[in-house]
């Protein structure tokens, strides 16, 4: 269906004929409505790349040239072809763009090469950084973006975002002043070559020393088990400007050459170890009927109100469970001082500086957000996603900042205890 115009004004016959169209099917109203106004930009732009040539060419479609202006410039028009362009608003529009004899014309209203309007390439590169596979944003593009785009096409318009978003993994540290530091790592299905395989990433967030708020230092595909990778790491850090004078407290899992290497890196630091890593070993190495009994016991320890009342409580668990548990009880032997590090700092920061819980919400966030992925397509594309993610995630942080005094139920209930 389309509405004729004479001298851009539409007739009332059309008119009456649109309107007894809609009355027929009026839930295709918009439908019908689309298509026409699609026709009419579809004659639009194409009119305005005419008169593009027309601009180039220095005269009109009929009008000619004196015998020494055609020596100087013998250069006409030589017909058109059609090609199309896929637009947000309207979708895939078909157009006839206009050509001279010498091959010398170029539209500046649509780029020789490009087949889309750049809003649609930005769209498209957003959907698969919040999680879209690539055969994902193929199947959907038709419906949503109005054009349909390949897997490869999803890969190649990816890129120029890729590099913003890269660019901001590796960014600048020197502006942060950071006092604590949260390390941990995560793996992640990634195609490597002709295989799959769990490839680990580490992650490190640093606390800023006034505000509170968490932000992203790092995000490094490499071994959690590995001490020389953990090194490469915190180096990279230091090389891009982090102070590692500054860092007074690192929070872990417990791996020891991760402890002995943050150690060596940030020598002013302290070490809190993640009081859930130590639970779980603990409560590991114990019968299943007694693991809820543990567990509490383990709870009391690490919520105690003060580093001594910890510390008591802790002899009292030893004694009682040494002969029964020795496996449990030299495990949280092993460890109890490092768990206990967060007593040194202000009070209404305990809740956030136990564990690595910080990172573990990224983590799951990180799962969350490529599970309908199933497969990293190798290191770059696992470095893109997960730093959008990871970007995305910092900016919500500055309205959560590190602390029970930021968080109203539990500052409600500090008041009231």
């Amino acid at each position: 269906m389309e509405v004729r115009t004479v001298k851009d004004q539409t007739t009332v016959p059309d008119v009456k004929n649109l309107f007894k169209q809609v009355m027929e099917q009026p839930e295709r109203m918009f439908e019908m409505l689309e298509v026409d106004i699609k026709r009419q930009a579809e004659r639009a732009v194409t009119e305005l790349m005419k008169a593009e040539l027309t601009e180039f060419l220095g005269r009109g479609r009929y009008e000619r040239e004196s015998e020494a202006e055609a020596e100087e410039r013998p250069n006409y028009r030589n017909g058109s072809y059609r090609r199309t362009f896929a637009t947000q608003a309207l979708g895939e529009l078909e157009l006839e763009v206009p050509r001279d004899r010498n091959g010398e014309f170029q539209s500046q209203l649509i780029e020789r090469y490009r087949r889309r309007e750049s809003s649609v390439d930005r769209d498209i590169a957003l959907l698969f950084l919040c999680g879209f596979s690539t055969r994902s944003v193929s199947l959907v593009s038709k419906a949503l973006l109005g054009t349909a785009i390949s897997p490869s096409q999803v890969s190649s318009v990816t890129g120029e975002l890729a590099e913003t978003v890269e660019a901001w993994r590796v960014r600048d540290l020197s502006r942060f002043d950071v006092k604590y530091m949260i390390v941990d790592g995560v793996q992640f299905p990634m195609r490597t070559g002709h295989t799959v395989e769990k490839i680990p990433m580490l992650v490190a967030i640093g606390v800023l020393r006034e505000t509170n708020q968490k932000v992203f230092l790092c995000l490094q595909q490499g071994s959690k088990d590995s001490a020389r990778v953990w090194r490469e790491m915190f180096k990279d850090m230091k090389a891009r400007g982090l102070d590692p004078a500054g860092i007074e407290l690192g929070i872990m899992d417990g791996l020891s050459g991760l402890e002995h290497v943050f150690a060596e890196e940030f020598p002013r630091a302290k070490i809190q170890r993640c009081q859930v890593h130590v639970s779980r070993n603990v409560i590991a190495k114990v019968p299943q009927k007694r693991k809820e009994e543990i567990a509490d016991r383990l709870r009391d320890i690490f919520y105690a109100n003060s580093r001594p009342r910890a510390k008591e409580l802790y002899s009292q668990f030893h004694e009682d469970y040494q002969r029964e548990f020795p496996s449990a009880a030299t495990s949280l032997k092993n460890s109890i001082e490092r768990c206990l590090t967060f007593y040194s700092f202000p009070e209404e920061e305990w809740i956030s500086l136990r564990t690595t819980n910080a990172i573990e919400r990224v983590n799951k966030e990180f799962k969350r957000r490529t599970k309908p992925m199933e497969v990293l397509a190798g290191e770059r594309s696992a470095y893109t996603i997960l730093s959008f993610i990871a970007l995305k995630m910092e900016q919500s942080w500055k309205s959560a900042p590190l602390g029970a005094k930021n968080l109203p139920v539990l500052q409600k209930f500090t008041q009231n205890s």
